[in-house]
């Protein structure tokens, strides 16, 4: 049973992971994944806000050497740029294949695929997308938090709750700054209010799709240039 729970919390954290990633998926390939997600948090009758906790540390975020060595050619606001305009793509697609999860038949039991199994799933997966962003935008800037990757997730959730990059010299919470007082309330309520948005995608046909990639679009790229806007260094602002 242990062994079993293991195993089913490694595919929780590999099927986001590869949802957040850059990589071009196609989408029906897409949809499989966030209908395997949606497996694995009914299954365990996981709610989404202990299933981002679970899944947040192992979201794979890159440095800012590494980020500069992909891109030698951009200062850090031209990056930020394109880190925006990735999430933004990737997070548009996981909304066109929660739409396109409502109408064809993928690989999780029809059973499973409830509207508030189906929004959740695709919810984590779009958060993880926007966290890998958070993160990265706080390395590309030089704003990293110290700390184990449980503690640095917990920091980076509390920034993607409040739509603010982190301040440097604000004393850390790590993880129980996340799952208790005020920043557990606002890290919930963000969490619903997202979750809300994404009712969208279940609407049938196309209508669904289109409007899921529509919606994580807009709200990827607002949190994206936000988060931005608040790293510049100084002298960079408008």
């Amino acid at each position: 049973m242990q062994a079993d729970d293991r195993g089913d919390r490694t595919e929780l954290s590999t099927v986001v992971s590869r949802l957040a990633d850059d990589e071009p998926l196609d989408r029906s390939t897409r949809a499989r994944l966030v209908g395997r997600l949606a497996v694995l948090m009914a299954g365990r009758s996981r709610r989404l806000y202990d299933a981002v906790l679970e899944v947040a540390p192992h979201v794979p975020i890159r440095d800012r050497e590494t980020l500069r060595a992909h891109h030698r050619n951009l200062d850090d606001d031209d990056l930020a740029q394109v880190l925006i305009a990735n999430a933004t793509r990737v997070t548009g697609a996981i909304g066109a294949a929660g739409g396109l999860l409502s109408t064809v038949e993928m690989a999780a039991p029809p059973a499973l695929l409830t509207a508030p199994v189906q929004v959740a799933a695709e919810t984590l997966a779009v958060v993880a997308v926007e966290l890998k962003l958070v993160a990265e935008l706080h390395e590309l800037y030089g704003r990293a938090p110290a700390g184990t990757p449980a503690v640095r997730a917990a920091s980076y959730l509390g920034a993607w709750a409040r739509r603010r990059g982190l301040d440097p010299f604000a004393a850390g919470g790590g993880i129980g700054g996340v799952i208790s007082g005020a920043a557990r309330r606002e890290l919930r309520q963000r969490l619903l209010r997202r979750a809300g948005r994404n009712l969208t995608t279940v609407v049938p046909f196309l209508a669904g799709a289109v409007a899921g990639a529509a919606l994580n679009q807009r709200e990827t790229r607002r949190l994206g240039e936000r988060i931005a806007a608040d790293l510049r260094r100084p002298g960079t602002r408008g």
